[in-house]
């Protein structure tokens, strides 16, 4: 047990300045390792999937919080744009997370893989939206953050590797987008892990320490390194040449997307 502890704070430790650098909210490496994790421990295969995307959403509240704070105090927030896309990210991820329930571990997770070798294709090309438009009224808002909830919600992710190039698209700053991106991640990760807690209570076969799909043990190593490190990854993301990283992270997120698709089979 304290080894697997030992990983929850590696993983939340690495999360977290992925969240102050990326933008990502840090679920992108969560939940594969919370995968092998739950894997080592025996947790049931039917549940595995949903707790690892669960225990993600509950973590990054923690980790958005402490990253969009940071960003903030550098006025890199641009919270009109927050302001007009939350109701539509509450309504998405919330409503994503009931289809999610339904929905099995093993097309959860080829749904993961997929989406996990789109973002890293995406780092590597490294080719950035172009900003050719405004932000869209108060529909076409609703609309965005409707899209960008579910499949935050599916993948168990803080919505930046979206709601990024999507502000950078609508003629937001790089760094902006960053810091507007880790505030949004915060509606996210409150309603994904409501969510996943409603739909899990009645969940079978969960080990002992559940509330819903959120396993506690898992969740306070994470937070426990992860808000500790993203003020970190916010200052490194002012100071280093951030593309160049994307595209090394893009490789570690192809070798994941690989073992998990091995293990599809």
């Amino acid at each position: 047990m304290i080894s697997i502890l030992a990983m929850y704070t590696a993983v939340g430790a690495f999360a977290g300045i992925l969240a102050g650098l990326l933008g990502i909210g840090g679920g992108l490496v969560i939940v594969p390792m919370l995968v092998f994790c739950f894997t080592r421990q025996g947790v049931s295969p039917a549940a595995m999937m949903h707790l690892a995307l669960g225990t993600s959403m509950a973590s990054i509240m923690f980790t958005a919080v402490s990253s969009f704070w940071s960003h903030h105090r550098r006025g890199a927030v641009q919270w009109l744009v927050v302001r007009r896309i939350v109701a539509g990210i509450l309504t998405g991820t919330f409503f994503g997370t009931f289809v999610a329930a339904w929905l099995s571990t093993r097309f959860l997770k080829g749904f993961f893989v997929i989406f996990l070798y789109y973002v890293a294709i995406q780092m590597l090309v490294g080719k950035k939206p172009t900003p050719n438009r405004q932000l869209p009224g108060r529909a076409g808002m609703f609309g965005a953050g409707n899209l960008i909830g579910v499949v935050s919600s599916l993948v168990g992710i803080g919505g930046g590797t979206l709601s990024v190039p999507f502000m950078i698209w609508c003629n937001i700053p790089l760094h902006q987008a960053i810091g507007t991106s880790a505030a949004i991640g915060f509606p996210i990760a409150v309603a994904g892990t409501l969510g996943y807690l409603v739909n899990g209570l009645a969940a079978a076969d969960l080990p002992r320490y559940c509330l819903g799909y959120v396993y506690l043990p898992a969740l306070a190593g994470i937070i426990g390194a992860s808000v500790l490190t993203a003020p970190l990854g916010v200052r490194l993301a002012h100071s280093l040449p951030v593309d160049r990283l994307k595209r090394i992270f893009a490789v570690l997120l192809l070798v994941v997307a690989t073992q998990m698709l091995r293990g599809l089979f």
